[in-house]
């Protein structure tokens, strides 16, 4: 798969994940610093929103849209917004946006998510932009990589892969 950054080809680590795998279980860093645990969501439809940073314009606007229709969907739906981003830098970002009803997580400490779902870009340690979904027997259900990090998911797609599973 060929992803670019800035128009320039990065290579992604780890192994790529694909729809009917089952969704590995990651660790990464919630805001206040302690542990998320994926294995937490177990049994709900996860959307994992993945991003190099929230301090991008479109890193923003991805996790913004994403908690705006996050309080649109049912109870057993999950969105979480994955990056490398400091809990500290996370936190005044949620705070600024009024990011209320999706969980933003940093990948900084374990790099789990990155390497077990195929997404950290080896040059600049940050992740590829995508989305993931998970339904809930935890098999993966949707997948996108964007080809240039720098541009936007299809949450068109996205949101409509959620609702078949809703």
């Amino acid at each position: 798969m060929d992803i670019t950054f800035g128009g320039n080809k990065v290579t992604l680590e780890g192994k790529e994940i694909k729809v009917g795998d089952m969704a590995p279980e990651f660790k990464a860093v919630k805001r206040d610093l302690s542990d998320f645990n994926s294995e937490d969501l177990k049994g709900k439809i996860v959307v994992y929103s993945v991003a190099p940073s929230i301090d991008t314009s479109v890193c923003a606007i991805q996790a913004t849209t994403f908690n705006e229709e996050a309080a649109k969907l049912s109870d057993d739906v999950k969105i979480v917004t994955v990056t490398v981003d400091l809990p500290f830098a996370q936190e005044r970002f949620c705070s600024v946006k009024g990011i209320e009803s999706a969980d933003i997580v940093s990948d900084y400490r374990y790099r789990e998510f990155g390497e077990k779902y195929g997404f950290m870009i080896k040059e600049l340690k940050l992740l590829a932009r995508g989305v993931v979904i998970v339904d809930r027997d935890g098999k993966v259900a949707y997948v996108e990589y964007v080809p240039e990090v720098t541009h936007e998911v299809n949450f068109e797609k996205a949101l409509e892969e959620v609702k078949k599973l809703s």
